[in-house]
């Protein structure tokens, strides 16, 4: 049973990590809010409850490792690393500048990252890669791979899963945030349903949580890092833009540009649901 302290703890985690996307994307520039802000709880359980992964340990062997495989969603893992002490806040404001640490995409420059990400559908290739490495050392390490949904059509997606489940890397945990929405649209676009059903019939271990609720995503990770023989996924039921009402489920805020007016409401709920300023 997963406490309430700990579920309000990861919740307000996730409001902190919601604030400091906003604060990157700032006024009048593109940034990827909605499948940033979608990933919110799942960043905060990951980061500052299950991981073994600190900025002291990030060079341990034997630490945890977290593969964003949806690299255009890099804002929500900055601001994990940035609550971790893995660089200044002063980042943030240099977010995509020339000036700045923080790419649009994951690179390895930026400390506590494992893989240059962005390019759909290699994650997971990466992070079997990984786990095996990891297998062969015997060391205790876990990897964890995030996946979009809208990825879910790239053909490499499907031969990692084959190749996971064929070496049974019983040390891999994927997760799909499944928002509904990708670029443009609704991922009806390429529409890959019954994803659950295929994972499992790919050899996989699958669990369906609602990608919001802290306690049901720390006890679909407990129960998959119990699970032998097999990879495991966690498929997130999620909203994309979840945090500020008029991003929720919409398209444009999948990298859209916020002008003064709009910024300040964003601010203004996100600072309503308890955000510190």
């Amino acid at each position: 049973m997963i406490s309430e302290s700990t579920v309000n703890e990861m919740r307000a985690t996730a409001l902190k990590l919601r604030h400091d996307v906003l604060e990157m994307i700032g006024i009048n520039t593109a940034g990827h809010l909605g499948g940033s802000f979608s990933l919110a709880e799942t960043m905060a359980v990951l980061y500052f409850y299950r991981m073994k992964l600190s900025k002291d340990n990030r060079h341990d062997p034997n630490r945890d490792r977290l593969i964003l495989s949806k690299g255009h969603a890099a804002l929500i893992q900055y601001a994990a690393l940035c609550e971790k002490g893995f660089f200044p806040r002063e980042e943030l404001k240099r977010t995509k500048t020339l000036k700045g640490l923080l790419q649009g995409h994951p690179d390895l420059s930026i400390p506590g990252l494992e893989a240059v990400t962005g390019s759909l559908g290699q994650g997971l290739s990466v992070g079997v890669g990984m786990a095996l490495a990891l297998r062969l050392d015997k060391s205790p390490a876990r990897v964890f791979v995030i996946m979009g949904d809208g990825e879910q059509s790239e053909g490499q997606i499907w031969e990692a899963s084959q190749a996971a489940a064929a070496y049974n890397v019983d040390n891999l945990t994927a997760f799909i945030d499944w928002n509904k929405i990708q670029a443009t649209g609704s991922t009806d676009i390429f529409s890959i349903p019954n994803l659950d059903g295929k994972w499992a019939a790919f050899g996989w271990e699958v669990f369906k949580v609602d990608g919001h609720n802290p306690a049901e995503i720390i006890e679909a990770i407990e129960k998959a890092d119990a699970v032998k023989g097999r990879p495991s996924l966690i498929i997130l039921d999620t909203i994309k833009g979840k945090g500020i009402s008029f991003a929720e489920g919409n398209a444009a805020y999948h990298n859209g540009i916020f002008d003064e007016a709009a910024w300040n409401r964003a601010l203004e709920e996100l600072n309503a649901a308890g955000v510190r300023k």
